[in-house]
């Protein structure tokens, strides 16, 4: 009975030997996964600030090339109805233009400009972060026309659409690190046990012949055809149990 105790107990020193491995592997796989998100979050938000502040250049770009005639033919009302079709675009939330005096030919604002665009460059074509009151924060990138003799096309896009979109790519992202965090764990549990199992092995042999030494019956053996280090283990074992006769002659001759 207090060799299956010990048995039991070897066992659990078995799993115990292995905690310290399984906590390596499981801390091991977070910082690779943090590590990657953190690198994901910040590749994955650059990239599409940059594609974003791309497509509003072209935008500007775009209108800034369409209004060059209308601008010629001081058509003011041509090009008040070509800025309102494209702020239809969901990304859009203003769009203005200036002459090159700085005077505003037309604008989306409603119901009047911002202070914060009234005391801007109206000259300025670099993209630029804005935060206005009541209507949230944005980034304004500019577009001469007619390289500026005839004005500057501003296009203003929502950062909060921004701040959405890059929400969403990042928590499907780091959905499939967890995923992946989660499969490595067991994996590493799986692989861990898997390594473990011959050492149990071995302590059943060891179980086994203490036993047989006991009176019980013999161990099993299948453990002593193993190839590997166990298998050497168990035999060596093996070897060390057993009586030898010269060793029982000596045990005579002494008495």
């Amino acid at each position: 009975m207090k060799l299956g105790i010990s048995h039991r107990s070897d066992a659990l020193k078995v799993r115990k030997l292995f905690r310290k491995t399984r906590f390596g592997f499981f801390a091991l796989f977070a910082v690779v996964v943090l590590a990657i998100s953190a690198l994901s979050i910040r590749t994955v938000s650059r990239e599409l600030e940059d594609e974003y502040i791309s497509n509003s250049e072209s935008i500007a770009k775009n209108i800034a090339d369409s209004s060059v005639d209308i601008l010629l033919n001081r058509n003011l009302a041509t090009l008040q109805s070509l800025i309102d079709q494209f702020v239809q675009i969901q990304s859009i939330r203003y769009i203005y233009i200036t002459s090159d005096t700085g005077e505003f030919l037309a604008h989306t604002f409603v119901p009047g400009i911002p202070d914060q665009i009234l005391e801007s460059d109206p000259s300025l074509t670099e993209p630029v972060e804005r935060s206005i009151a009541g209507m949230g924060d944005f980034v304004e990138v500019g577009s001469p026309i007619l390289s500026g003799v005839a004005g500057t096309v501003h296009v203003g896009m929502d950062l909060e659409l921004l701040g959405l979109k890059i929400r969403r790519a990042m928590g499907q992202q780091i959905a499939l690190l967890c995923v992946i965090l989660v499969v490595g764990v067991l994996a590493s549990i799986w692989l861990v046990n898997l390594a473990s199992k011959p050492l149990t092995d071995l302590l059943d042999y060891v179980a086994q012949l203490a036993r047989a030494r006991a009176g019980d019956a013999p161990p099993e053996e299948a453990i002593l055809v193993r190839d590997d280090e166990v298998g050497d283990m168990a035999r060596l074992i093996q070897y060390a149990a057993t009586p030898r006769e010269d060793s029982g002659e000596r045990s005579g001759s002494g008495r």
